[in-house]
């Protein structure tokens, strides 16, 4: 019996095609979710704003001379900041495990998206530039700002998008481990695959004597 609503199993993870004869795959990997956390769900800046929330309660129950109250409301918000804290990074640590990236000979896939699975193909002619930025833990992000007409929708991609970046989306290798590693074969085999296309076409547009 079929079933429209049927996914088969990748054939290899993160793809979702056995590559064509000729392909390479030169690398794959997932976001490192604590970073993931830090820098795309703003993890670190959320448990500051609890722990601030709760400083200023404690320290106005003093003020007013009602200690106990003060002090009660403080560890309400601590619970509260803590829980809050702990769905974000269990948000973030889903999105990294459901994620793969991977990169070819010939082309950047994106298997992203928890609830919402897809994958994004993008030939390197499709890339217009790659740029690397390095975090503090020793991972990067590397976005790619594509060519031509070609767009995705900022949210259902997010938050493999380089942030901020609506109008336009940059689909990204968010905080990858080995980073520069990773940039420098997408810029190597980039334009040996773009040189390639462009030697097939110089040859297919040579009518034959």
């Amino acid at each position: 019996m079929d079933h429209d609503d049927f996914q088969p199993p990748e054939p290899i993870d993160g793809l979702p095609e056995v590559p064509p004869e000729g392909e390479r795959i030169l690398w794959q990997g997932k976001p490192d979710w604590l970073v993931l956390a830090n820098e795309a769900f703003m993890l670190r800046w959320v448990a500051i704003y609890f722990v601030m929330l709760a400083v200023w309660r404690g320290l106005a129950g003093w003020l007013n001379h009602d200690v106990e109250r003060g002090v009660l409301s403080a560890v309400w918000l601590v619970v509260i900041g803590v829980v809050a804290c702990g769905l974000i990074a269990l948000s973030a640590w889903v999105q990294a495990r459901a994620t793969v990236y991977t990169v070819t000979n010939r082309r950047i896939v994106m298997r992203i998206g928890a609830a919402l699975t897809l994958a994004l193909n993008l030939p390197y002619r499709w890339i217009g530039k790659a740029d690397l930025r390095l975090h503090r833990q020793g991972t990067g992000t590397i976005t790619f700002d594509l060519l031509g007409e070609t767009r995705f929708s900022y949210l259902v991609c997010w938050p493999h998008v380089r942030p901020w970046h609506v109008q336009k989306t940059q689909p990204a290798f968010r905080c990858i481990r080995d980073a520069e590693h990773v940039a420098g074969l997408i810029a190597e085999h980039a334009r040996t695959e773009i040189a390639a296309s462009d030697a097939r076409a110089q040859s297919a547009a040579i009518p034959a004597e």
